[in-house]
């Protein structure tokens, strides 16, 4: 079932208002995809080449920290060059504005018009939306480089894809942690589900059905541990 709201004048100013900005969605599943692919594709590499439970601890343990840091740090530097270049271009506009009042003025129309108006509505609204810097400003930024209108956070999406990472890796190596027996396949059981699952979940903001989506997500996490499993076969001989 899609997601609703509500019309009424208080609900629409609150939340055009307070809009919630991209989320960390994309931070999640990302963290949660690659921390089950690489500590599984681990798992199953050393596996495959018939070495110790020990080992598989040491390297899986030192994978979720190590590599769940270093997705971190590369989302956080993404995202705050994407901020940084936000606020270059803010400047940018706003600079534009005291110096070419009539050319961004006549920027501001051309969108305007793209978006449906016409005649002297779309005069008084170039108007009146050009005497407005920060109206101005955040409708070049949209219009004219299709930012999004709400900054990213940098330090929150850097925590969700570390803490996606952690939580979904963790899976592979429960079971040699509580020395399960039959432990590889617990942990190629535990992994599938745990692909299907964050596939499932991420069709709550698609247009997919949600067993395509966990099978897809499956698929893909799947054929990097097959990958991995050979290559460790494959040394191991």
């Amino acid at each position: 079932m899609e997601h609703e709201h509500g019309h009424s004048p208080a609900e629409i100013a609150a939340r055009i208002g307070a809009p919630a900005g991209r989320g960390h969605l994309r931070d999640i599943v990302y963290g949660g995809i690659d921390g089950a692919v690489t500590t599984f594709a681990i798992v199953a590499g050393v596996a495959g080449a018939g070495l110790s439970t020990g080992v598989i601890l040491a390297l899986g343990v030192a994978n979720l920290l190590a590599d769940g840091f270093s997705m971190a740090a590369g989302n956080y530097s993404g995202t705050k060059a994407e901020r940084d270049d936000t606020r270059r271009l803010a400047r940018v506009e706003r600079r534009q504005l005291a110096l070419d009042p009539q050319g961004e003025r006549r920027e501001i129309r051309e969108i305007l018009r793209r978006k449906g108006l016409r005649g002297d509505v779309l005069d008084r609204a170039a108007d009146q939306i050009a005497s407005d810097e920060t109206a101005a400003v955040a409708l070049m930024l949209t219009d004219e480089y299709g930012l999004a209108p709400v900054e990213p956070r940098p330090l929150r999406a850097a925590m969700a894809t570390f803490g996606a990472f952690v939580a979904a890796g963790s899976v592979p190596l429960a079971p040699f942690v509580l020395a399960l027996p039959g432990a590889f396949g617990l942990a190629a059981g535990m992994t599938c589900a745990v692909f299907f699952g964050i596939g499932a979940a991420k069709s709550l903001w698609s247009e997919a059905p949600w067993w395509r989506s966990g099978l897809e997500t499956l698929a893909i996490g799947g054929a990097a541990a097959g990958v991995a499993y050979g290559v460790g076969v494959f040394f191991a001989v």
